[in-house]
C-alpha cells in the first residue's frame, strides 16, 4: 500500500485499479452522487475510466485523487485529492465520501492535508475547488478551508461556484 497522506483518523492511499468495484459501490447512493454528475457520470463504466485518470495523474503530477481509508477499520470510506480541473491548468483539492461519516469533519480534515501537501511538497501556489451551488456542505468546507468564492462557471458539464486559496493565504489562515 502506498500511503500519500495520514491524518488523526485517515489514511490516504493511492487507488489501484483493484479499487474500482468499492469505488463504484459508493457512487452507487444517489444521496453521494447528487452532486457529481448522478448516475450519468458514476456508472460503473465513467468509473472506471476516472480511475485511470486518477492513477496517470500520479505519473504526471505526483499526486492524485486518492482512496480514503478510515484508519480504525481499514474500510474504504471515500476518496480525496488533488488533480488538474478540465482544461483549467489548476490544480483542484477534492473530496468525497459515503453518507455514514457525513457531519464528522472528515471533508474538512482531508482537504485540510491535501491544501497542506500541495503548497508543501507539490510546490503549488494556488488550489481551487469547484461545487454544485446547492452543496452547501462542500461550499462549508472550502470556507473553513480559507477558500474563497471567485465565481460561477461551467465545470463537469454543470454549473459550478469556484473557489480558491493561495499558498499565502493558507498559510496566513493556518497560523490562526
Amino acid at each position: 500500500m502506498i500511503v500519500m497522506l495520514e491524518t488523526q483518523r485517515l489514511i490516504l492511499r493511492k487507488f489501484t485499479p483493484d479499487d474500482v468495484p468499492r469505488l463504484v459501490e459508493m457512487r452507487s447512493d444517489p444521496e453521494v452522487t447528487r452532486y457529481l454528475g448522478g448516475s450519468r457520470r458514476q456508472n460503473p463504466e465513467a468509473v472506471a475510466q476516472r480511475m485511470r485518470f486518477y492513477i496517470d495523474c500520479y505519473e504526471k503530477f505526483g499526486f492524485g485523487m486518492s482512496a480514503m481509508l478510515w484508519k480504525e477499520t481499514g474500510e474504504m470510506i471515500g476518496w480525496s485529492g488533488l488533480q488538474p480541473l478540465e482544461e483549467t491548468g489548476e490544480i483542484e483539492v477534492g473530496y468525497g465520501m459515503i453518507k455514514e461519516f457525513w457531519g464528522r469533519g472528515i471533508g474538512c480534515e482531508c482537504a485540510r492535508v491535501w491544501l497542506r501537501y500541495g503548497f508543501a511538497k507539490a510546490g503549488l501556489e494556488r488550489i481551487v475547488a469547484v461545487a454544485f451551488p446547492a452543496n452547501t456542505a462542500s461550499r462549508r468546507i472550502m470556507e473553513k478551508c480559507g477558500m474563497r468564492y471567485e465565481k460561477t462557471e461551467e465545470h463537469y458539464g454543470e454549473q459550478c461556484v469556484f473557489y480558491a486559496v493561495t499558498k499565502d493565504e493558507f498559510l496566513r489562515n493556518s497560523q490562526k
